[in-house]
């Protein structure tokens, strides 16, 4: 008979907990007795556990909720090295299976696991029919109520780790939304509430969910990326929040294309659309321009401009007001519009876009004018207006020390390998002496 391999998860919250084997075994049957299920445990027991032994099945709850009271967090099936509960689906619960994200997100211990995980153009979206008005019941050992003060934090919050993105990128901000989720916005969810205070909570945490999503886009997780907006659209389908699932579906998009996946960019686009048949001005204009842009990365001239025009007429029609993740602008706008006449070959049309973009786009968005600064710069290089880009990465150095994002990192490094031939030029050896002074060793090529 094979020897079990030991539990590592329950390993490692058994040294959490800062119990003896005695203890555990204890608090175990003390939860047992209290649900009428007594158990007789003793440290044997919790010592064949550790080492890989499955416990009984009724016997996991009653260990899963020891744990947590011990903890004073939720401990899930996956954390704690069980499967899942044959009653239960092939997947965790929405609340489970982000506590299991966020804490995997955490550990950076388990980094790499999560490095390793690759953008997915098989991933299966969650359609908002099969999403909508849905959320299991999660009980948890307290009782506790939340109301409107809790959502309304949780908001705040968000807005908040929304700013701190913007204007110095996600790699300091991501961490904090994560332990957010995990800590906070989780127990909130399992919490009694009424159900108009219940529906908000889960539209809350969808906009949280989404927004770590695009933080770790940032960082170049891809596959992490992914398992967040699907949590995102599985909590906006539950809240029959609208607006945050079709974001989500367009923030699924706008990874797939700059991936260069234009018919997996050009799917979760239409999905979006699809999902919003009832959406004003400004959606419809946020949804049209990145289908513009997936339809011109596969080559589709006449639907780029039919939806590039449909994204300028609505645009024109929005509304000043809009939700935070939801706002689509004129330097959006006029971005897009330099995304497809790049697609379709039009080299300085799009150059001219980009400009007129920066133009118009607020400077507190540092990470965005790093990359979208970063790429005018190229097309302008490729143009064969050499003097131009090295202005223009000029005004990228200038803003790079104040952000903290691996897409600008990545920008800046791509920036040395492109220069490095013209280095006898006094404004790219100009640049380039800058860039030193404020870039790390590891981003100068050569």
């Amino acid at each position: 008979m094979r020897t079990p391999e030991p539990n590592t998860g329950l390993e490692r919250l058994y040294r959490e907990s800062g119990w003896t084997l005695r203890q555990f075994a204890q608090d175990v049957n003390r939860v047992g007795t209290e649900r009428g299920t007594p158990f007789r445990y003793r440290e044997p027991s919790v010592h064949q556990w550790l080492n890989g032994h499955l416990p009984k099945e009724e016997a996991r709850p009653a260990i899963l909720e020891a744990l947590s009271r011990r903890l004073h967090r939720p401990v899930t099936n996956s954390e704690a090295g069980f499967p899942l509960p044959k009653e239960s689906s092939t997947e965790p619960s929405t609340v489970e299976g982000l506590l299991d994200l966020g804490r995997l997100d955490m550990d950076p211990s388990r980094r790499s696991f999560l490095n390793a995980a690759l953008f997915s153009v098989a991933l299966t979206i969650p359609e908002w029919p099969d999403v909508v008005g849905r959320m299991e019941a999660a009980q948890t050992s307290e009782t506790r109520r939340i109301g409107l003060p809790e959502v309304n934090m949780v908001i705040s919050m968000t807005e908040r780790v929304s700013d701190l993105d913007d204007q110095f990128g996600g790699r300091h901000a991501r961490p904090m939304a994560a332990a957010f989720l995990v800590n906070t916005v989780a127990p909130y969810l399992r919490a009694e509430a009424s159900e108009s205070v219940r529906k908000a909570i889960m539209s809350a945490a969808s906009d949280l969910c989404y927004l770590t999503g695009y933080m770790t886009v940032d960082e170049g997780l891809h596959g992490l990326a992914q398992k967040y907006y699907v949590k995102a659209l599985q909590l906006a389908g539950a809240s029959e929040d609208h607006l945050t699932y079709c974001t989500t579906l367009r923030g699924m998009s706008v990874q797939a294309v700059d991936l260069g996946h234009g018919r997996e960019s050009k799917r979760l686009a239409d999905a979006a659309a699809a999902a919003s048949p009832a959406a004003g001005p400004r959606m419809r204009a946020f949804l049209a321009g990145q289908q513009a842009h997936a339809a011109a990365q596969t080559g589709n001239r006449r639907d780029a401009l039919t939806f590039l025009q449909e994204a300028e007429t609505a645009m024109e029609k929005a509304e000043s007001r809009s939700k935070i993740f939801g706002s689509y602008n004129p330097s959006s706008l006029t971005y897009h519009i330099g995304q497809v006449r790049y697609e379709l070959g039009d080299l300085r049309g799009s150059i001219e876009a980009l400009e007129e973009s920066d133009r118009l786009r607020h400077q507190s968005f540092r990470r965005n004018r790093i990359r979208y600064l970063s790429m005018l710069a190229e097309r302008q290089l490729e143009a064969g207006h050499l003097e131009a880009a090295c202005d223009t990465w000029g005004k990228v150095v200038e803003i790079y020390p104040q952000v903290q994002s691996g897409q600008c990192d990545q920008k800046i490094s791509s920036m040395y390998g492109r220069i490095s031939p013209y280095l006898k030029n006094h404004s790219a050896r100009e640049l380039y002496e800058r860039a030193r002074l404020v870039t790390p060793t590891s981003l100068v090529a050569g």
